[in-house]
């Protein structure tokens, strides 16, 4: 039995910004999985490797930062892409707390095998550029405005 309007319409799944934006995630990230399986990457793995692509060069510390992930969830994935020989951490001599990781020349082949994927991700948008570049910027102040209520 549902709830026909009244007090609880704001507990209703249709009146949820929330609903859409974790579905569309979940099916997204789903999407990159099939595709990322060609690069043996997972989606967070993927992530770690375009900052790298722009940065080449970062600390982990500005690398969670970045991306919004603390040490113990990069800590794994870093240590799985240098296994695969696409990053190189150390530790720097003057400071050892401070881990360094850089982009080896495995790593930046993988970006051009890596190229057909936004393509591939694009097509299961069915979005215009106008369109993808709105819901973009849309997405950003959102958590731009999620993140100042967080540190009220």
């Amino acid at each position: 039995m549902s709830a026909a309007g009244g007090q609880y319409d704001a507990l209703s799944l249709k009146n949820q910004l929330c609903f859409p934006i974790y579905l569309c995630s979940k099916e997204i990230t789903r999407r990159y999985s099939a595709i990322l399986n060609e690069l043996d990457l997972t989606y967070t793995q993927y992530i770690v490797m375009m900052f790298f692509w722009e940065m080449e060069s970062s600390n982990v510390k500005e690398l969670g930062e970045a991306l919004m992930l603390d040490p113990s969830t990069l800590t794994p994935i870093l240590k799985k892409l240098e296994s695969k020989g696409y990053l190189k951490r150390k530790r720097l001599p003057e400071d050892e707390r401070i881990l360094t990781v850089t982009l080896t020349e495995t790593g930046k082949t993988l970006r051009t095998k890596a190229l057909t994927v936004p393509e591939k991700i694009r097509k299961c948008y069915g979005l215009t550029d106008d369109e993808s570049t709105q819901l973009y910027g849309l997405l950003i102040k959102l958590l731009s405005n999620v993140e100042k209520e967080q540190e009220l």
